[in-house]
């Protein structure tokens, strides 16, 4: 069973104020695309590396990829982040069947986590790293009035990666409408809207997504202390 594995990285990253994409800013002495794609070129269990960048500027995603991985392939994104998974899904090998999506702001995915998620496909068409909330929530109105307190025992905050079926994922892109997929903030509820069962994989570990210039200052000393 061969599988392979979509970065997406096409996000301007507005607020890191940065000036140029997310994916290509510097953390901790390398682009923030290359820690997660690295960490996925050296796990035996996947096959091939699509990284989906932003359009206008692939020649620089291109020279990051290379320097951890030569064998990844480089494709232009679309105007949302389900876009940009469609682009990923054209561009994948024939052969593959089973596919994971990770965001490139998530640099400090492990080898473990990859295994779960993976494992977790054996009984499953879809599977989402997630933990659970910890924060008490609120729920509020636009005058910002808290209106009730929100039972959080069962609700869980999805990270990426996340695994499918790639006939599953391919179904469930040919199954809605262009809006639904437009609207989706990640796969899972795609998968889901078109009927599929998607399960929960506990992460377990720090799996931090790089929003902020202050994530980027944590997952930096967090990736130095690794390499240490």
């Amino acid at each position: 069973m061969r599988t392979a594995v979509i970065i997406v990285a096409a996000g301007d990253g507005v607020r890191m104020g940065a000036g140029t994409p997310k994916a290509l800013i510097p953390l901790a002495g390398r682009p923030l695309v290359c820690w997660s794609l690295a960490t996925f070129a050296a796990h035996p269990g996947i096959s091939e590396r699509i990284v989906v960048g932003p359009p206008g500027r692939l020649a620089e995603m291109s020279a990051a990829v290379a320097t951890v991985d030569p064998d990844a392939r480089v494709v232009p994104g679309g105007a949302t982040r389900a876009q940009s998974v469609g682009a990923g899904l054209v561009a994948l090998s024939d052969g593959i069947d089973r596919v994971l999506v990770h965001d490139a702001a998530r640099p400090l995915v492990g080898p473990d986590l990859i295994d779960d998620v993976l494992a977790a496909l054996n009984d499953a068409p879809g599977a989402v790293a997630a933990h659970r909330v910890a924060d008490t929530l609120k729920r509020a109105s636009v005058e910002l009035t808290i209106e009730a307190t929100v039972d959080r025992s069962a609700l869980w905050a999805a990270e990426t990666p996340q695994g499918f079926h790639l006939a599953a994922l391919r179904a469930a892109y040919g199954q809605l409408s262009d809006a639904e997929i437009a609207a989706a903030t990640d796969c899972a509820s795609i998968v889901q809207a078109a009927g599929a069962m998607v399960v929960i994989v506990p992460s377990g570990a720090a799996n931090l997504k790089v929003t902020t210039p202050a994530d980027a200052d944590i997952a930096a000393l967090i990736l130095m202390g690794r390499s240490r």
